[in-house]
């Protein structure tokens, strides 16, 4: 039914590069085609080796290079008059966006890279456009919202046989059900995205849901060894492909897995790690994740009450700031865990902050 996964970012001379190519030999071929491209003044092949450069910045956590290097390929794109590709790079910065905590600016740059690639006739990066705003709104913990659009395109992934585009839905599908205690689904959908990534040779996809797994597995069963292997099978590719967002997830569940078994310590040590990871990587829902991680075990250990309570209220105000909601409802059950009324503060005055025509965001 699903055919081998494959990676539509890597366009134009870089159509040969694999799913699974390490995102440093994607980011030194895309530079080199780049610059090749630049010099031949040749702007839709510049545009399209520069979406790969951006997506590898992206992805290695390199957060400056990868903003210039969108907005590089978008410019590129709108000089050659390719829609397609003017929504690739939105589409990139949408997502870009999202992992730097700027959800605001992420659904509005994929929105409109949803629109622009309806446009130009390019279903694929329209699905991935919509995809990211379901993405988007799942990470805010907004499931009513988002639950049916991860569903519909779940359907439409699957009626096309696209592997990748499916392991990505059931995965996001998988974690809403497993947020919301619905394990035996989410585990059954977890399992079906690890079993279509394998054949489809996704190997990222597959990292990403035995990391699921891992989590169902520890949760419901309290089997940490299990989790613990899957994990580490999971670790295994993510540093074959230099995937530092997905590296620094799996060390992050390596804390939750290690918490729940009382293995206070030992989750300390790896909560601290995958902080470490998050900032250097300017992550900000893995550092407050890490964090909030790092505030229970060292409050299992014994730190100081007041300590442990400031901390928590900090991370309140981070989560509500951000536009965590789930994270912010799994902060107020820590400080109930440990007996730490949350302070009741007035709701802040948003100002309303308009945001550029997309002429300007790509300056």
């Amino acid at each position: 039914m699903y055919g081998k996964a494959f990676a539509p970012e890597y366009q134009g001379a870089l159509t040969s590069l694999s799913v699974n190519s390490s995102l440093t030999e994607v980011l030194a071929a895309g530079k080199e085609q780049l610059a090749a491209a630049e010099r031949a003044g040749r702007p839709g092949e510049a545009a399209r080796s520069g979406l790969a450069v951006a997506e590898a910045y992206r992805r290695l956590g390199r957060v400056r290079e990868a903003d210039l290097a969108w907005k590089a390929s978008y410019r590129a794109a709108r000089e050659a008059g390719d829609t397609a590709a003017m929504a690739w790079a939105l589409w990139s910065g949408g997502t870009l966006a999202r992992q730097r905590g700027a959800f605001a600016l992420a659904r509005r740059l994929l929105a409109l890279a949803a629109e622009l690639g309806e446009r130009g006739g390019d279903v694929v990066v329209r699905g991935y456009s919509l995809a990211g705003l379901a993405e988007t709104g799942r990470i805010q913990g907004d499931y009513e919202a988002v639950g049916r659009l991860h569903e519909q395109l779940l359907a439409e992934a699957r009626r096309r046989g696209e592997a990748r585009h499916t392991v990505w839905a059931l995965e996001g599908i998988a974690q809403m059900h497993r947020n919301t205690g619905s394990y035996d689904t989410a585990y059954a959908m977890f399992e079906e995205a690890a079993g279509i990534a394998a054949r489809a040779d996704d190997r990222r996809g597959h990292a990403w849901a035995l990391r699921g797994l891992a989590d169902v597995v520890s949760v419901r069963d309290g089997d940490t060894e299990r989790a613990l292997a899957l994990l580490g099978e999971a670790e295994e590719t993510c540093r074959a492909m230099n995937l530092a967002s997905a590296l620094a997830y799996n060390h992050k569940m390596r804390g939750n897995v290690l918490y729940r078994a009382g293995r206070y310590a030992e989750a300390r040590e790896w909560y601290q790690r995958a902080l470490e990871e998050f900032r250097a990587i300017a992550e900000p829902r893995g550092e407050a994740l890490s964090r909030l991680g790092l505030a229970k075990s060292l409050a299992r250990l014994g730190r100081d009450r007041a300590e442990t309570a400031a901390e928590l209220a900090d991370l309140a105000r981070t989560t509500a700031r951000i536009g965590l909601r789930h994270a912010e409802e799994m902060v107020r059950r820590a400080q109930e865990e440990f007996g730490l009324a949350r302070t009741r503060r007035a709701p802040a005055v948003r100002k309303t902050r308009q945001v550029p025509p997309v002429q300007e965001v790509a300056r």
